[in-house]
């Protein structure tokens, strides 16, 4: 019995293990193509529904969904009603991806470790590492199914099994809330589901227990979303509590129903395994239709009852000054250039927040977001100066060339942050005051194209943040490569914005200088971010000397 336990334990934590690999691999390759996708969800609901299964089968993952969608909404560029049709979406297709891989796929596991792992260990391109540990991920998942289909198949005929599954179809309650526990202490409803399936098609439970379990990791799915965004921005925790409501209230309406009627079977084709995966999305896909019509009115009682809390923009900035820099490092110069790190990381965090609702106060003028990036520029201004004086006080006599790089490299970074946080506060904020002045509204084509930049900007953002830290060459290449594909984003948009002018369009004609001196300021912010890139690619002899081409002469 021992030895089974550990067998079974250690198949749900290579499951888990692995459903997080694919995510983490998605995330690393593709972050930035996933949040522009994310900007154009905003079309309708259905499409922004549509947006969030697709997300959810990329990523393997409502939760990760859930976490871009709260960025999103905190940020303002989120809607409330477009984030809870994208999270109803995102629940139908983490439904999908279990249901999936709840097929027997045994014979593909040996391939694709053996396909993942080749292209890992040998690929150069960061992407087709990342597509190895993806293919890595769902062939551990595969893997750890059939561990968790052997540890149970000893329990078929166990006695106290039978007890047990007596005592939970006698209470279904039961079963449902412990589901719910675990999938929340688990922090995968994908994982949860594939466990209860692979119990089913072994034989262990019947479908209405089955069923009670699904239904209970549905509602502990939702939990986690809500947990997770308790002390975020009131946007966002509208957003989960609107999707807890529907989901969850749904598996609780659900569970009800099947007591009441005393539902053992719901005449679904094929084992206990197929029932339980069958019911699983067609729940998910009954809650997502009746739930879109919804979404709207949902999201304006969402907006009465769910209040901003006076405090909750001093307790964010009070968090955020905290400084970083150790005034005491006893001579260790590392110690003192990881401190700056650290510094340097809280101030680019400032940035961040000033940077995600530039795109919301541009469009309505968001109030209490354009007091928040006037509140934190000076404060990115004393970060910036902190760290030039707290770096300019070290003994650089002393220090190593490596020493004396890094910390070159951290002062040019944070005069970067500043002068993008200059960039936000003054320019941006100034072409939002001009639009609302003059009653401004950019072209449907025009502000699509700054959307597509300002997500772009925001991904280079956090990759900057990994070169800072890890001093990677593969993501140094690929955040010089954003920079080129953000200049042509921006010669794209000056392009079609005159093209727009050439043919009359009243709204480019009024917007144009406008249009135009965002494009220049989100490139620019962008080419400031990326600069950290350029002295790591140097120092390795990854950069050539001049970009000039020879004299003809020569």
């Amino acid at each position: 019995m021992y030895f089974i336990i550990v067998h079974l334990v250690a198949a749900i934590v290579l499951l888990l293990w692995a459903v997080r690999m694919v995510r983490t691999a998605v995330e690393r390759a593709y972050s930035a193509q996933l949040k522009r996708t994310l900007a154009r969800a905003e079309r309708s609901a259905f499409s922004a529904a549509m947006v969030g299964t697709g997300m959810a089968v990329a990523l393997q993952s409502s939760t990760a969904v859930a976490a871009l969608a709260s960025s999103f909404a905190s940020g303002g560029l989120l809607a409330g009603s477009t984030g809870l049709a994208l999270m109803l979406g995102a629940y139908f297709g983490s439904a999908l991806v279990a249901s999936v891989l709840s097929f027997d796929l045994t014979l593909l596991t040996a391939p694709l470790i053996i396909l993942g792992g080749t292209l890992f260990l040998r690929a150069n391109d960061r992407q087709m590492k990342q597509l190895g540990r993806m293919i890595l991920g769902v062939a551990f998942v595969l893997l750890s199914l059939e561990m968790v289909s052997e540890a149970t198949a000893p329990w078929r005929d166990s006695e106290v099994l039978a007890v047990a599954i007596d005592y939970l179809r006698g209470d279904p309650w039961t079963g449902f809330l412990v589901a719910a526990i675990i999938t929340w202490l688990s922090y995968s409803s994908v994982a949860s589901v594939l466990v209860i399936i692979t119990f089913g098609t072994a034989g262990v439970i019947p479908f209405e227990v089955a069923a009670a379990l699904v239904l209970g990791a549905n509602l502990g799915g939702t939990l986690i979303a809500f947990g997770m965004t308790r002390g975020a921005d009131v946007r966002a925790r509208r957003i989960s509590l609107g999707a807890l409501l529907f989901r969850g209230g749904a598996a609780i309406i659900c569970l009800i129903v099947i007591e009441v009627l005393q539902v053992h079977t719901l005449g679904l084709p094929g084992n206990v395994g197929l029932q339980a995966s069958l019911f699983h999305s067609a729940f998910n896909f009954v809650v997502m239709i009746l739930g879109l019509p919804l979404v709207g009115p949902a999201s304006r009682l969402l907006d009465r009852v769910v209040k901003e809390s006076p405090a909750d923009e001093t307790a964010d900035l009070a968090r955020l000054r905290r400084p970083a820099l150790a005034t005491d490092s006893n001579g260790n110069v590392d110690a003192a250039l990881a401190s700056a790190t650290r510094e340097l990381l809280r101030m680019s965090e400032m940035v961040e927040v000033m940077l995600q609702p530039a795109m919301e106060i541009l469009k309505g003028g968001d109030k209490t977001a354009i007091r928040r990036v006037k509140a934190l520029e000076p404060e990115v201004d004393r970060a910036n100066a902190s760290i030039k004086l707290f770096l300019s006080q070290l003994d650089w006599d002393k220090m190593d060339e490596g020493q004396v790089s890094r910390a070159s490299d951290l002062s040019t970074f944070a005069i970067g942050l500043e002068q993008a946080g200059d960039i936000i506060a003054r320019q941006l904020l100034r072409v939002a005051d001009q639009l609302a002045e003059r009653h401004l509204t950019f072209s449907p084509q025009g502000w699509q194209e700054l959307l597509d930049l300002h997500a772009r900007v925001l991904g280079n953002l956090q990759l900057a943040l990994n070169v800072l830290v890890s001093e990677d060459i593969e993501s140094a290449r690929q955040l010089v490569a954003e920079k080129d594909a953000v200049g042509v984003l921006e010669r794209s948009s000056m392009n079609q914005h005159f093209a727009r002018l050439r043919k009359g369009d009243p709204n480019s004609f009024e917007t144009s200088e406008l249009h135009l001196q965002t494009v220049r300021s989100l490139r620019h912010i962008n080419s400031l971010l990326c600069g950290v890139a350029y002295s790591i690619l140097s120092e390795q002899g990854e950069l050539l000397g001049s970009k000039l081409a020879r004299s003809p002469g020569q």
